[in-house]
C-alpha cells in the first residue's frame, strides 16, 4: 500500500511541476502536431498505392502520431531524473523514508497522464482534419492503452540509462540514437505491406510496432482481438522486462550515492 501512495505522491508531484511549465506542454505539443499536420497533408496520395489497404491517409496517420507522441515522452523522461541528480533532489529523496521504487513510478505515472492528455488532443485534432474510425470508442480506447503501454516501458528504460550515465548529453545521444530507429522501422508513417522485406522482417521484433499494429486493428471495423491481445500482451512482458532493468539500476544507483 506504501508503494501505491507514495507512487501518487511522486506522480503527483512531477504533475504539478509540469502544470507550472505551460511554455514546456506548448512546445512538447509541437512537433506530433507538426507531422500530424504536415505528413497527413504531403502525403494522403499515398494511400492510391497497390497494397497500402487505406483509404484516407490522416486516419491512418492519426494513430501513428498519438504512438510516436507517447514512444517520446517516455523515451525523454530520464532528463528529470538527471535534474533531480543535479539539484540535490534525489539525494534528499534517498534518506526520505519513501518507498525506493515510488521514485521510478512516480515519474512513469506521471508521464503515463500527461502522454493520456497530448493523445486526447492529437485524436481531437484528427478528428478536425478528417479522420474517422470504424472501431469507436473501444478503439480509440485500446489506441490510448498501447499509446500508455508503449511509452511506459521506455520510460522506465530513459530512468535506467540516466542513473548509470547521469550526463544530459549521454542520454540524449543514447534516446536519439534508439528511438529514431525504432519510430521508422514501423508502420508509423508507412503501411507495412509498401515497405522493404527487411524492414517487415525487423519490424516483428520491434515494440513500436506491436503498439500501432494492436491500435490499428482495434480502430478497425472487424477487430480481430486475438491478435490485438497478443500484441499487447507483447507490450506488458517489455514493461516487465523495462522496470526490471530500471529497478538494477535504481539499486546500482543507491549503492554508489
Amino acid at each position: 500500500m506504501n508503494l501505491l501512495t507514495h507512487s501518487l505522491y511522486m506522480a503527483q508531484r512531477h504533475l504539478r511541476n509540469l502544470s507550472r511549465q505551460p511554455w514546456w506542454i506548448a512546445i512538447s505539443l509541437v512537433q506530433p502536431i507538426v507531422w500530424l499536420v504536415l505528413y497527413g497533408q504531403l502525403f494522403k496520395r499515398v494511400v492510391e498505392l497497390p497494397g497500402f489497404n487505406a483509404t484516407s491517409y490522416i486516419s491512418f496517420v492519426t494513430p501513428g502520431v498519438v504512438i510516436m507522441s507517447a514512444l517520446f515522452g517516455g523515451g525523454w523522461n530520464g532528463m528529470g531524473v538527471i535534474m533531480d541528480m543535479n539539484a540535490g533532489v534525489m539525494d534528499r529523496l534517498l534518506v526520505s523514508p519513501i518507498n525506493r521504487a515510488a521514485i521510478i513510478i512516480g515519474r512513469i505515472i506521471s508521464m503515463s497522464v500527461a502522454s493520456l492528455v497530448q493523445s486526447v488532443i492529437l485524436i481531437g485534432l484528427g478528428f478536425f482534419f478528417g479522420a474517422r474510425f470504424a472501431g469507436g470508442l473501444p478503439g480509440i480506447i485500446v489506441l490510448f492503452l498501447c499509446a500508455i503501454l508503449l511509452g511506459a516501458p521506455f520510460a522506465a528504460l530513459s530512468n535506467a540509462l540516466a542513473l548509470a550515465v547521469r550526463r544530459h548529453e549521454s542520454v540524449i545521444g543514447a534516446s536519439n540514437f534508439i528511438l529514431m530507429p525504432l519510430l521508422f522501422l514501423s508502420p508509423v508513417f508507412m503501411a507495412r505491406n509498401v515497405m522493404p522485406d527487411w524492414i517487415r522482417f525487423v519490424s516483428q521484433f520491434n515494440p513500436v510496432n506491436w503498439s500501432i499494429e494492436a491500435a490499428r486493428a482495434a480502430l478497425s471495423a472487424h477487430t480481430d482481438w486475438g491478435f490485438v491481445l497478443l500484441r499487447i500482451a507483447g507490450l506488458l512482458v517489455f514493461a516487465v522486462f523495462s522496470g526490471w532493468l530500471a529497478t538494477g539500476a535504481f539499486r546500482t544507483y543507491q549503492r554508489s550515492a
